[in-house]
């Protein structure tokens, strides 16, 4: 996919990006080349090779559930706008 200079104008308009019209061409080229860089990745072969998130083995620590009273409905409902009896108070939203 080749990138010009009107894509490249079209591109950061809509990002709204001010980009002076020196400054088009070097872009497009640039452009190109990240895109050249991306159809390479294309052609690794990837059979076999399980999806991950990681490239490291982990697992996620676990805490014990643990159910506590609380006990500070104030800090929690202080920045609520609106609360009534330690709970949140919200627009009804079912007729």
């Amino acid at each position: 996919m080749a990138i010009d200079v009107d894509t490249v104008r079209r591109v950061a308009h809509l990002a709204r990006i001010a980009t002076p019209e020196a400054r088009l061409e070097p872009l497009a080229a640039e452009l190109n080349g990240i895109m050249q860089w991306i159809e390479q990745l294309g052609e690794v072969d990837t059979d076999g090779v399980e999806p991950m998130t990681s490239c490291v083995a982990t697992t996620t620590p676990m805490r014990d559930d643990v159910v506590t009273a609380g006990g500070e409905p104030g800090r929690v409902l202080s920045n609520a706008p609106k609360s009534a009896d330690n709970f949140f108070v919200v627009p009804k939203v079912v007729e």
